[in-house]
């Protein structure tokens, strides 16, 4: 099984100003010699963190990382107002044209992997290739299947937890129910309704249950800008239209696509990854088998790596 590469620190960060009173953060690691490529963090609201400059090798790449708006070192932190998925991929071409990119490999999972999609949906002609992980086609029947109902039916005992802080009454209506108390004025109801939510997360991540995942997910911080932007993104689908993905997936033709998923994801199930790839039939799909989501997973880490490693080796 391969590992991650060695820690590495950036030889260069900074802010940019996106409008909208937004500023989000950078940061570039590796050879700035090297061949671009895009960490795409998932979440949404997620964050980048230093394990994630470690899935390419940084002799060969040029390694760019960001914090959405409103997620990680961005600010202001949580915020919602201006913050949509054209927003995103709005920052995404500011950062290519401010970094001098021509065009680079996208490499997301989760979020990541839809916000991947879309940008290269957009601006294809930027993207050289993707590798994507976890896929998430953000389509009201993948909401409910995380949220409402499908992966309560697997775990049932940490359901529990999760739709504690909604009354009984309002159960048949999650997601609507957590947006008001995510978006409400009790600091307190808004604080016990992140955990509970970014928890929920954490808890299913993983084939088995790391509990070092479920700390760092429970974390105010993280758990806040995690759970406010995640609910607010899935109460307005996304701010995609229905099925936008797979219906202009044949814009991708010319992309390589490599697509990572493990075959019991219980947060984004393997079907997301399956209709990919018959709607890109030019993608290569490989199929972790005793793998959940994460991409910490031994199984998929490994996959993540020989593919960056593979990438790597392909004229630019």
């Amino acid at each position: 099984m391969a590992s991650l590469y060695p820690y590495i620190e950036p030889y260069h960060s900074g802010f940019i100003d996106v409008g909208d009173g937004h500023q989000i953060y950078y940061e570039q690691c590796g050879n700035p010699q090297g061949q671009p490529v895009l960490f795409v963090h998932g979440g949404p609201g997620g964050g980048c963190s230093p394990d994630h400059r470690r899935f390419f090798d940084p002799e060969a790449y040029q390694i760019t990382l960001f914090d959405q708006r409103g997620a990680g070192r961005s600010r202001p932190h949580a915020e919602l107002q201006h913050n949509t998925t054209a927003h995103l991929i709005a920052d995404i071409e500011q950062l290519r044209q401010q970094l001098d990119v021509e065009s680079w490999l996208l490499f997301g999972g989760s979020w990541g992997s839809t916000l991947s999609l879309v940008y290269a949906q957009s601006y294809p002609q930027h993207v050289h290739s993707l590798i994507l992980r976890g896929i998430f086609l953000c389509r009201q029947q993948d909401i409910d299947w995380f949220y409402q109902q499908g992966a309560s039916e697997i775990y049932p005992d940490y359901w529990q937890d999760f739709v504690a802080p909604i009354a009984e009454n309002e159960r048949n209506a999650l997601v609507t129910a957590y947006y008001a108390r995510l978006t409400g004025a009790d600091e307190v109801a808004r604080m016990r309704a992140a955990e509970a939510w970014s928890i929920w997360e954490g808890r299913t991540s993983n084939l088995k249950t790391q509990q070092d995942v479920v700390a760092h997910f429970a974390h105010p911080h993280h758990a806040l800008a995690m759970a406010r932007i995640e609910c607010h993104y899935f109460i307005h689908n996304a701010f995609l239209a229905n099925n936008q993905i797979l219906e202009q997936a044949h814009k991708l033709a010319d992309i390589p696509c490599v697509i990572i998923h493990g075959r019991y994801d219980m947060v984004c199930p393997i079907n997301q990854a399956f209709a990919l790839h018959q709607a890109m039939p030019h993608s290569e799909l490989i199929i972790c088998s005793q793998s959940g989501h994460s991409a910490f997973e031994a199984e998929i880490l490994n996959s993540l790596i020989h593919t960056t490693h593979r990438f790597s080796n392909q004229a630019w």
